[in-house]
């Protein structure tokens, strides 16, 4: 093969060329057909490293296949053609050159050899997304996509400055597993975990995904985080601090997800909690946690593609996201409703959907090796998901209150993609040998036993039938307009008053510092008027033998002084 052809090389190559394409149906079916293209690049090749080349005395190599590689190279692939039906109405050169250049950036990233290739797509990726925002073209768009460059950069930085460090202590930049031992794989381990969101670095998320266009916010929900993830089961399986972090993960968003009122918010806070289930099994570390987490990062892109889909259209139809002025929609948009419920049920790990054959190889992985508060943890977050995504969300977007909207159903090749997309979601479900067969270890698991069956069904049924008592009662918490403040208040409010406070300290002094030096000064300069000013002493006449006799003691004391 030709050494610089990689499917991230294909990628950029059409986003180059898109601009000089006619608007219309000719772009859509390069979008469309790039990743098929991509694809055929890297399926075929067996297990090695291509596009490899020295680069100032460093090996770089450009494609690096193995099963865990080509998996996440598949999917991206599969969501990049999704995204592009999806996204058939757009005419937005802008975009359509960004989502190009992020999917290739992201493909790319999956297969780097080493980590300097890797920091130039991670890099990449953060300057082409921030592009899906700032296409949407509104004031919160443009703050928002300028806080998740700024984020991202500075994960980019974080990542080089490991990179440079890692250099000088092993004097090698491969991409593979490391040990949290040195500064060098901390600042890797950092750079990872902001792009991760984890805990505390995770509110870039809730900001931009939102923020941006309908058919952006689909792209970003694919690539962003689940290279991270790819990232962390290279760089760090196995690493225990991981299964901590990963726990957080998944259960703080399920309380904000209750919360929120914008649906687009709801669906990041529903994210970033199935983030935390890949990031258990990723610092759990075995076999079975590593294909636990693979398998979960494919389905979560599926089903997390699904839902944003689906609001996405309800979006395009009324111009509104949030729940306090959307319901009754399932009378105009019966589609997008039925995808919506398929994307709730498979987030929700329904048996004969996707969810259920990926999260529970990571909670068998995490009773398997006794984290039973873990394994605790993991099932709060998964009920969780239940009721803010798969009941909550689709309650109030196309049942509960009537708004009185009667919008169009979902433009065609929206609801061809939302097909697409569930059908995928049931087929996984369906039949999990199929993915199964694609995960990097070769580990025996059948999830469809009686006991896992009979168990999830009487899970789900018992928190169902409470979420429609909270219904019948309104217990259920009616969604209202507000801000609903995340823990950047510590950075946002915090952070804001500590740098006041500092200001005001700082100025004071230097105020303080001003007058008293000028004070002294002052009277510095007086002093010396009194002597050499016209009144001064030094300023009368003297007799012309004071004069002489002066400058002979003068005189006298140089020599002396020159002569010790």
């Amino acid at each position: 093969m030709p050494e610089l052809l990689t499917p991230a090389t294909l990628y950029i190559a059409a986003a180059i060329l898109l601009p000089f394409l006619p608007k219309g149906l000719l772009r859509q079916i390069v979008c469309v057909l790039v990743p098929f293209a991509g694809v055929a690049v890297f399926w075929s090749l067996p297990p090695g490293t291509y596009s490899s080349f020295n680069l100032m005395g460093l090996h770089v190599g450009l494609m690096q296949i193995d099963d865990l590689s080509r998996i996440f190279g598949l999917i991206f692939s599969i969501a990049a053609v999704l995204a592009a039906i999806y996204a058939w109405h757009v005419r937005d050169t802008i975009q359509q050159v960004a989502g190009l250049l992020y999917a290739g950036s992201a493909i790319g990233a999956v297969f780097a050899a080493d980590l300097v290739s890797l920091f130039v797509f991670w890099e990449g990726t953060a300057i082409a997304s921030v592009f899906l925002i700032w296409a949407r073209r509104t004031e919160g768009a443009y703050a928002a996509g300028m806080r998740y460059l700024i984020v991202q950069i500075s994960s980019g930085v974080v990542l080089m400055a490991g990179v440079i460090l890692l250099y000088r202590e092993t004097g090698s930049v491969a991409f593979g597993a490391m040990e949290l031992g040195s500064l060098a794989t901390w600042m890797i381990f950092i750079a990872f975990g902001v792009k991760c969101a984890f805990p505390l670095l995770h509110n870039w998320m809730h900001d931009a995904y939102p923020s941006a266009t309908v058919s952006g916010t689909v792209i970003l929900s694919v690539f962003t985080t689940k290279l991270a993830v790819y990232a962390l089961l290279r760089g760090f399986p196995g690493t225990e601090l991981l299964i901590y972090i990963g726990a957080a993960m998944a259960l703080f968003p399920v309380f904000f997800a209750l919360l929120e009122n914008d649906l687009r918010r709801v669906l990041t806070y529903s994210l970033n909690s199935q983030l935390g289930f890949m990031v258990v099994g990723a610092g759990i570390g075995t076999p079975l946690a590593i294909n636990g987490a693979v398998a979960h990062a494919i389905c979560s892109i599926l089903y997390q593609a699904l839902l944003f889909m689906s609001i996405g259209a309800v979006l395009y139809r009324t111009g509104t996201a949030r729940a306090s002025a959307l319901g009754g929609l399932y009378r105009t948009m019966p589609l997008t409703m039925f995808f919506c419920l398929v994307g709730g049920a498979s987030i929700s790990a329904f048996p004969l959907l996707s969810g259920f054959v990926s999260k529970s190889l990571i909670l068998s992985a995490s009773g398997y090796e006794e984290y039973f508060y873990i394994w605790l943890i993991l099932l709060f977050a998964s009920i969780g998901a239940f009721v803010h995504t798969g009941l909550r969300l689709p309650w109030l977007a196309f049942f509960g209150s009537d708004s009185g909207k009667r919008p169009k159903e979902a433009p065609a090749h929206m609801n061809l993609a939302m097909g697409l997309t569930a059908l995928l979601c049931a087929g996984i479900g369906g039949f999990p040998a199929v993915l199964y067969g694609l995960l990097p270890n070769d580990v025996a698991y059948e999830p469809y036993t009686l006991s896992h069956i009979v168990t999830q069904l009487q899970l789900l049924a018992f928190v169902a039938l409470g979420f429609a008592m909270c219904v019948r009662f309104g217990l259920l918490a009616k969604p209202e307009r507000g801000i609903l403040l995340d823990s950047d208040w510590i950075y946002r409010k915090f952070f804001f008053a500590l740098t006041i406070g500092l200001y005001r300290l700082v100025n004071g002094t230097w105020k303080f510092s001003s007058r008293i030096t000028l004070a002294r000064l002052d009277r510095f300069i007086a002093a010396i008027y009194r002597t050499h000013g016209p009144q001064g002493p030094l300023a009368r006449t003297w007799p012309t033998g004071s004069m002489v006799l002066w400058m002979a003691v003068l005189l006298g004391m140089t020599l002396v002084l020159a002569y010790i």
